[in-house]
């Protein structure tokens, strides 16, 4: 893509991301987000009420009275952005492809913790760590993460989940506010979630397309797999072979879903065809 198409892709998603950010969502994002970070303050001495869950130990040993460790909320927070760039985010049906949804989402979600002069890092991932922007704040630093979700090229057009979660608790050791976007059809990815969703604030949200969940009936026509790049010949006239898709499909959604609200992690399903503005407020809103 040339500098100056870039350049005008990247203010168009700007203009309205930032305008979305600043007047819908940011403050339903401080208020979804606020105080899930606590760090240590100070010692003072134990008044009758206080939780015994809080004593300091050690300094209560050393002084032979009891003491309190005091945590104040961190007003300072880390959005990490976990952004799947797979062959299969290149699928889309009538209205966008994946991709251009999970730009938007995360340029949206990246002013609206600008507004709050939080950091923003980004993670690219296909089965393999693609690209790494560490956290930092500032417009600049949002605009360069816009313009690596527009053209960056993966040398990998398959998914591992798994890979990316595991990356995310190697190199981001405070707790984050951590989204992962996806359309989540990849191999197991439960280990690490649990261990991301432990130490993370963590949150999935699954762009899909209508057709991949309902083919329609066209006859026999070529099917090409943007992952493993093979064209394969389909009869969608056949229903049980529509059946299977669908109940693939609807397996894989609910797997997600499944694996996610195990963990104490936050879930969104947004198709291409759908505001994803009000998915994400109707679930800002769910966690105040």
């Amino acid at each position: 893509m040339k500098t100056k198409d870039l350049l005008k892709k990247v203010r168009k998603i700007e203009i309205k991301t930032r305008r979305l950010s600043n007047n819908i969502f940011g403050g339903e994002y401080h208020s979804a987000f606020k105080g899930r970070g606590m760090t240590f303050s100070e010692v003072r001495s134990y008044q009758y009420g206080d939780d015994v869950r809080t004593i300091d130990w050690n300094v209560t040993a050393r002084y032979n009275e009891p003491f309190i460790k005091v945590f104040e909320e961190e007003r300072e927070l880390t959005l990490m952005l976990l952004v799947d760039i797979s062959g299969s985010e290149l699928f889309g049906g009538k209205k966008e492809f994946k991709k251009n949804i999970v730009t938007e989402i995360s340029a949206t979600l990246a002013f609206s913790a600008l507004q709050n002069n939080d950091k923003v890092g980004l993670i690219l991932f296909s089965d393999e760590i693609e690209l790494y922007i560490p956290p930092s704040k500032g417009k600049i630093h949002v605009l360069r993460i816009i313009r690596e979700l527009i053209e960056f090229k993966p040398k990998s057009k398959k998914t591992n989940i798994s890979e990316a979660l595991k990356f995310l608790v190697d190199v981001t050791k405070k707790k984050s506010i951590a989204f992962v976007l996806s359309d989540f059809i990849s191999d197991p990815y439960e280990k690490n979630l649990k261990i991301a969703a432990n130490k993370h604030d963590l949150t999935g949200i699954r762009i899909y397309d209508r057709l991949e969940i309902e083919i329609p009936n066209l006859g026999i026509v070529p099917i090409y797999d943007q992952e493993t790049e093979k064209v394969s010949m389909v009869d969608t006239s056949s229903k049980k072979i529509r059946d299977d898709y669908m109940k693939f499909n609807l397996r894989n959604k609910k797997r997600f879903e499944d694996l996610f609200l195990k963990n104490g992690s936050g879930t969104i399903n947004c198709s291409t065809e759908e505001s994803y503005v009000k998915k994400l407020l109707n679930y800002f809103k769910s966690r105040v």
